[in-house]
């Protein structure tokens, strides 16, 4: 079974969620822990579609001037 890239919205949605519930001290301690990591790495999904979608956008306007 493959797993489906996930997307940069989904991505910040899932971070403001967790956010949410570590400002409205609804995350138990023990689930704190976790639930920073996964932001850890949602954070890297979002830079690294950030970068590729720079890049892409950097290669499109250089196709242009050309």
């Amino acid at each position: 079974m493959t797993k489906k890239k996930m997307g940069y919205v989904e991505a910040i949605t899932e971070i403001e969620d967790i956010l949410a519930k570590i400002e409205d001290n609804r995350l138990d301690v023990d689930e704190l822990a976790e639930q920073v990591k996964r932001v850890s790495i949602l954070l890297k999904v979002c830079k690294e579609k950030l970068h590729n979608t720079e890049i892409e956008v950097e290669n499109i306007l250089k196709e242009i001037e050309e």
